[in-house]
């Protein structure tokens, strides 16, 4: 088994605050200027409905001194009202994100927009899309299944409105709030779990705290945002992938430099650390209102099994269970999670990706609707083993991590896919080998 030491600075710049940047930078009056903005699939689906709306978006790369290639993205807009009727549907690409979020402005223009995806896309749940939006006077038709495409006949006249988040998610809340922004009055999302506030921190909404997870988020209707610089930080989720490849590897030791440290963002962080996982976090600050800093791990031989129910918890770690589930299944055997019936509907059925593929490489697993659990290996298992992605990136990566930690030699399917979120994925891996 390879070693894996050094220093990890050209880490994915954050995908979800990429994408609100973007948005807030084609409803701002003025010129947002974004630096670091990702390379991922993702991200540049939505500026693809942007330009495609009529917004102004150029991009430029830099090459900085150690040979890093950045993105800096330029967005020019009048205002809240300043886009223009697309000439054909909006391709979101594999972005629930894009969708999701730019629907909610889209509510508020006065034109009719179609927002399509890949067949992935196709498929996912966008009922939570529809109903609020629907609540504040926009026109929104879905599939008879509930999802794409999502036909949007958006008014200028939208209605201020109190919504309380039934599950939470970040993306509903944050096209509500896009949406809200627009509506002729003060509107009030009501959070009951707390989930990334990226947005709320990036547009500075008022959030009055009404318990320990309960939140009151007011919105301003019909109040001009003002164009202002972003500089995206690491992206903690990509983060998690290479932790999980230094705490199973023996010997490795890697820091990753400048990674979001956004409490809503690093629940994985202290699973981990209360499993016995060697990691440290280094040179703590705040930028543009996010806290960052640099993450330390060593191998960690005496963890212990991970088990995840909190319903707080999971919609922390909501995106980093695929790589938690595995990393805790290489280390101990074991591994429990429950109350996530949610990562039913992401890119792929996660819970089901994880448990096929894990019993593929002999492991024992027993699934429920809301969660799994990993109760130890039948048998260990050697050559070559066909492993599915679903067409989904984070699977994806999870299994190129234990790729390298378990005997086998794992077969991944459309392992391209990784480069939705993570394009340098196995070229930061092979730098670090020793």
């Amino acid at each position: 088994m390879k070693i894996y030491k050094g220093e990890v600075s050209t880490l994915p710049p954050d995908k979800s605050i990429s994408h609100r940047a973007a948005l807030i930078g084609a409803i701002a009056k003025g010129t947002t200027e974004i630096s670091n903005f990702s390379a991922g699939f993702d991200n540049q689906s939505t500026l693809g409905v942007l330009q495609a709306c009529g917004i102004t978006v150029r991009q430029e790369k830099i090459t900085k001194d150690n040979g890093t290639v950045v993105r800096n993205v330029v967005i020019h807009s009048n205002g809240l009202w300043s886009f223009t009727r697309p000439q054909s549907e909006l391709m979101c690409g594999n972005s629930g994100s894009t969708m999701r979020m730019f629907a909610g402005i889209l509510a508020a223009q006065p034109f009719e927009s179609v927002l399509v995806g890949d067949s992935s896309l196709m498929k996912r749940p966008m009922h939570r899309v529809a109903e609020p939006l629907r609540l504040m006077g926009a026109e929104v038709t879905l599939s008879p299944k509930n999802t794409a495409p999502v036909v949007i006949k958006g008014s200028a006249e939208l209605r201020p409105l109190r919504y309380e988040l039934q599950v939470p998610s970040a993306q509903v809340k944050s096209l509500v709030a896009f949406a809200a922004l627009h509506a002729d009055g003060e509107s009030c999302i009501v959070e009951n779990l707390c989930s990334r506030n990226h947005t709320e921190v990036m547009l500075g909404l008022q959030v009055k705290k009404l318990s320990e997870d309960k939140k009151e988020i007011i919105v301003p209707g019909r109040t001009s945002v003002a164009a202002k610089p972003f500089h995206i930080p690491g992206d903690p989720s990509a983060a998690c992938f290479i932790i999980a490849l230094g705490l199973l590897s023996p010997g490795s030791e890697i820091l990753l430099r400048d990674v979001c440290l956004n409490p809503t963002r690093t629940g994985y962080l202290t699973v981990l650390d209360e499993a016995g996982a060697e990691i440290q976090l280094e040179n703590i600050r705040l930028a543009g209102g996010e806290k960052i800093g640099d993450i330390l791990v060593r191998y960690s031989p005496s963890m212990n099994p991970l088990r995840i129910s909190d319903p707080a918890l999971v919609a922390n770690v909501i995106d980093e269970i695929p790589m938690l589930a595995v990393l805790s299944a290489c280390a101990t055997g074991e591994f429990e999670l429950h109350n996530a019936a949610e990562l039913r509907g992401k890119e792929s059925d996660r819970i089901s990706a994880v448990v096929n593929n894990m019993e593929r490489l002999g492991f024992v697993c027993d699934e429920y609707a809301d969660g799994f659990a990993i109760t130890g290996q039948s048998n260990t298992v050697n050559g070559v083993v066909p492993i599915e992605s679903y067409d989904d990136h984070r699977i994806a990566m999870s299994f190129a991590i234990a790729d390298k930690v378990l005997p086998a030699e794992l077969e991944i399917s459309d392992s391209e896919v990784i480069g939705v979120s993570f394009p340098k994925f196995f070229e930061i891996i092979e730098s670090l080998e020793h």
